[in-house]
């Protein structure tokens, strides 16, 4: 299937799935005033909801979607998204090298979407709980702090549980929270269960997060840097930090739905924000770092400092090889052996972690 070769004339909509917080009215309206293209907004809780949603292409209701890591894979290889043309999108060629063609979203030099911005797993406290700031993770699985805990309601959290036991329990021989043998996945499930009771509530959008903060209701948990730049500028007492075992994060990606509808607002869409001045802007309102280099000088004219507090300087690379990114858990373990379990247990490991 070959991208198309030019952008044509708008079609008036475009159908997004998108994450919370990725179609700001900041640029989200201008974008609607410069194209004519009006968008319509599905926020998704996670990728496997918006795995779901593109099935069958989008089922010509959707026209793109902001998939992370651990959905790539899964809507490329199930024919769900197509091929991108980044020659349509001009500033793709002042993207940093990675970002041009990563392993995620890039297949034997074909591109299926367009990479946006990246950033990791947080853990967010209460200040006035936590007067001194969590090292650990420690504090989202004790009993101390019972009902005042949430974390997402997503089978990819099993990667954050395997992540700190493998700084916290190395004898389990744990080297990437996404490639679990079966000792190694049934220790993980079995920390989960046990924190199953101290759960507040488990969150599905970013906006549930920031509800249960606000009205006091919890006072720690996991979350996206998004949620405390809300919340602080709500004037709630809360911070993040990324503690001593590290963090899981993504990066994501526009991709074009196989059945869209709306293909040259699509295009118009990924051209606009991947320009310096929107990917600035998305990387303040979500805390997270950008992929086009040239970002950064934006960043600073917008809020001094952000573009060494976000990473979009030379610190980056160090900084994004400390993040475990996500992805899909795969039979294969990379190392040959199909040990590892796969993501469908996973899913099934998550709904019985519920209860």
């Amino acid at each position: 299937m070959k991208p198309q070769t030019s952008i044509g004339a708008g079609e008036g909509q475009l159908n997004l799935v998108l994450w919370d917080g990725y179609a700001d009215k900041s640029w989200a309206d201008p974008f609607t005033a410069a194209t004519g293209c009006k968008l319509n907004l599905h926020p998704a809780g996670s990728s496997d909801e918006m795995v779901s949603l593109m099935k069958d292409g989008g089922g010509g209701q959707w026209d793109m979607v902001s998939a992370s890591g651990d959905a790539d894979l899964r809507l490329i290889y199930g024919g769900d998204v197509k091929p991108m043309n980044t020659d349509l999108i001009p500033d793709w060629q002042n993207f940093d090298n990675y970002f041009k063609g990563p392993p995620y979203n890039t297949i034997n030099g074909i591109h299926y979407g367009i990479s946006l911005q990246w950033g990791p797993n947080t853990l967010l406290y209460n200040k006035k709980k936590f007067p001194n700031k969590p090292t650990s993770w420690q504090v989202i699985y004790d009993s101390a702090n019972s009902g005042l805990i949430t974390v997402p309601d997503n089978p990819i959290q099993i990667a954050d549980a395997a992540l700190y036991l493998s700084k916290t329990q190395p004898s389990l021989g744990i080297k990437d929270p996404y490639e679990l043998t079966q000792k190694q996945f049934d220790a993980t499930v079995a920390l989960l269960k046990q924190q199953r009771p101290l759960i507040k509530k488990y969150w599905g959008l970013a906006t549930d997060e920031i509800s249960l903060f606000k009205n006091g209701d919890v006072q720690v948990g996991a979350a996206w840097p998004y949620q405390t730049i809300q919340l602080k500028a709500a004037g709630a007492p809360v911070d993040d930090t990324i503690p001593s075992e590290g963090a899981t994060g993504w990066a994501d990606t526009w991709m074009l739905a196989t059945k869209a509808t709306h293909p040259n607002c699509a295009y118009m869409w990924a051209k606009w924000v991947s320009t310096p001045k929107v990917q600035a802007m998305q990387a303040l309102s979500f805390g997270e770092t950008p992929v086009n280099s040239k970002a950064c000088a934006e960043m600073e004219a917008q809020q001094a400092g952000s573009c060494h507090q976000y990473h979009a300087d030379e610190t980056g690379a160090a900084y994004f090889d400390t993040i475990k990114f996500w992805k899909t858990p795969l039979a294969d373990c990379g190392n040959g052996s199909k040990t590892c379990i796969p993501y469908a247990t996973w899913v099934t490991a998550w709904t019985s972690i519920k209860g």
